[in-house]
């Protein structure tokens, strides 16, 4: 049965990319305060997606330059219709692992990422590949998953499905004693680890809800392969799983990360 037919029409990128701004666009604030991006600045943006991370950072960095770094070509491909479109000169974006990618030595002041530093195969590896990029006393500032108890959306996205695609990546840096310990041996010091937090609203209500969280692209491949019915059943759990977090202001979910902020020596 062809996706229309489910009640899931092909992912429309741009759509998609507002998507992933109400579920973690309310860090933004906490993020660049903290990586204090000066006029000048060198900017890497590590799992950029869509790139709005990217273009904010190149902002703030009128007179440097940022490169935005993600594994997803088809993100990155929307990311630079947004980038022109929105005229800003002074970013590029580039396809690759972070772990693995050749990045140029000693060429960036800050490394920033918002949610695009969980799914490393060796994080060890993938923050020292990061820190060979960053100049001596470089900042590194990102925002992670943080525990799963301390957030309403996995609780609302496990109704639909038994295993929540990708968990256990998703929560890799969730215990900050690992964020402190992964850092230290990549060569990192100064690590600081504190909490953030915000509130998503996924929809005007339940029923809104449910449809944002089947068409959001982080779900999508999951419902792509499945027929009507298990479309629909998700629907409906989806839909009764949000019911209590409903309130006069729409379905309002908390929302906690970690925010690590670390120097490379």
């Amino acid at each position: 049965m062809r996706k229309a037919e489910m009640g899931l029409p092909l992912l429309d990128r741009a759509e998609d990319a507002d998507r992933y701004e109400v579920v973690s666009g309310g860090f933004d604030e906490q993020l660049f305060t903290a990586a204090a991006i000066g006029e000048h600045d060198r900017v890497l943006d590590i799992g950029c997606g869509y790139g709005r991370t990217t273009l904010l950072a190149a902002r703030r960095a009128g007179r440097g330059r940022v490169v935005g770094n993600d594994v997803v070509e088809p993100m990155l491909a929307q990311a630079r219709a947004f980038t022109a479109a929105e005229h800003v000169d002074n970013v590029t974006f580039e396809t690759g692992d972070a772990q693995h990618h050749p990045f140029p030595t000693n060429a960036f002041d800050v490394a920033i990422s918002r949610f695009g530093v969980m799914f490393f195969a060796d994080p060890v590896a993938a923050f020292t590949n990061i820190g060979r990029a960053l100049r001596p006393g470089g900042r590194l500032v990102f925002v992670t998953v943080g525990p799963p108890q301390r957030n309403d959306l996995p609780t609302v996205l496990a109704a639909a499905m038994s295993q929540p695609p990708a968990a256990t990546g998703v929560l890799s840096l969730a215990d900050p004693r690992r964020i402190d310990d992964v850092l230290s041996r990549a060569g990192y010091r100064d690590i600081r680890v504190t909490d953030a937090e915000t509130t998503i609203t996924l929809g005007p209500d339940a029923e809104a809800a449910a449809a944002f969280a089947l068409r959001w692209g982080a779900f999508r491949d999951y419902f792509d392969r499945a027929d009507a019915a298990v479309v629909e059943s998700a629907r409906a759990a989806l839909t009764a799983a949000a019911r209590p977090f409903q309130t006069d202001d729409g379905v309002r979910l908390r929302s906690t990360a970690w925010l690590v902020h670390a120097t490379h020596p």
